[in-house]
């Protein structure tokens, strides 16, 4: 009897290490899974976007996985990229740039997608409407349509004789064939003359501000792309070689030297996309949730490539500026 009792102690004994070994590796609660796809590699945005989620409640590793991917300006990758994504089941994909968002629509049409920047919604079939999406995209709008105007009203601003202007733009990317169009017919209005500047390798880029500079254009209009965030570097060494001015849509092209620059605040729009992420892995249907517009918009001016250029900075601007670089 003390035998047979003995035997089913170990017995019981061995099965309550078994319950707690197994219990120790099965958490109560599964770590949600969140996919990433940025068409450049944007990592101070994706800072602001991991930071907000924190703000939140979740802690990665534990309650929440967050699988990126970056296609650092190969376009032609996404596709595979957001396809990757899609096998990996995640609970939603957040997108930054129009054609990391298209990549993932055609990816899946039921993976709930949060844009974190990207423009035109509707007419690139991401939204039926930015009030109610009706599919499984919703998220941010950067309204790039409607910042051409700002800025171009702003280069007017800096330079009252502008005559001739050129256009920098990466033909592969989509969200830039609309900017080119919004620009087109602003400066037919204003009688300005428009050079194009459209490339597909940065190999092209020596050239074309070469080009721009014997066309005597007065500044270059550069609309923002994976790739051209990518050269950022380069384009701005190119602009003060040739002394050409530049106004783009980001802040960290003027950072890299560019002279000015007005657009939304991307970190901003990456801490916003985060709530999205928070209210749909708490049961909100991204069909039924608004897409939102900027709030915040940054004015950013580098007076040490004035300097380099002979740009004489007008204290107007200066005092409306964000941030200025010095």
């Amino acid at each position: 009897m003390k035998r047979r009792q003995a035997v089913l102690g170990i017995a019981g004994f061995g099965f309550g290490v078994c319950t707690a070994q197994f219990s120790s590796a099965q958490p109560a609660s599964k770590a949600r899974l969140i996919g990433t796809l940025d068409g450049g590699e944007r990592l101070a945005w994706w800072a602001a976007f991991r930071s907000q989620l924190r703000e939140l409640g979740y802690v990665e590793g534990k309650s929440i996985v967050i699988e990126q991917r970056f296609a650092r300006g190969k376009l032609e990758e996404l596709s595979g990229l957001a396809e990757g994504l899609v096998r990996l089941k995640p609970e939603v994909i957040v997108t930054t740039s129009t054609s990391a968002a298209l990549a993932a629509k055609r990816a899946t049409d039921r993976i709930p997608i949060v844009t974190a920047t990207g423009s035109d919604h509707e007419s690139h079939g991401l939204a039926v409407s930015l009030a109610r999406p009706g599919g499984n995209v919703t998220g941010l709008s950067t309204v790039a349509s409607e910042l051409t105007g700002k800025r171009l009203s702003l280069l007017r601003e800096l330079l009252p004789k502008l005559s001739r202007l050129a256009v920098l733009w990466h033909r592969d990317n989509v969200g830039s064939t609309t900017g080119v169009r919004d620009l087109q017919t602003l400066t037919r209005a204003s009688k300005i003359a428009l050079q194009n500047l459209g490339f597909r390798t940065p190999a092209e880029l020596t050239e074309l501000f070469a080009s721009a500079a014997q066309n005597r254009a007065e500044a270059v209009y550069v609309l923002m792309s994976p790739v051209i965030y990518a050269e950022r570097q380069n384009i701005a060494a190119l602009a003060i070689k040739h002394r050409l001015p530049t106004m783009s849509g980001a802040v960290e092209l003027v950072e890299a030297g560019g002279l000015v620059s007005y657009g939304a605040n991307y970190a901003d729009l990456h801490r916003r996309a985060a709530v999205y992420v928070d209210k749909i892995l708490k049961g909100a249907n991204p069909g039924e949730l608004p897409i939102e517009e900027p709030s915040k918009f940054d004015l950013a001016v580098n007076l040490k490539t004035a300097k380099a250029i002979g740009f004489p900075m007008p204290q107007v601007v200066l005092v409306r500026a964000s941030r200025v670089v010095d």
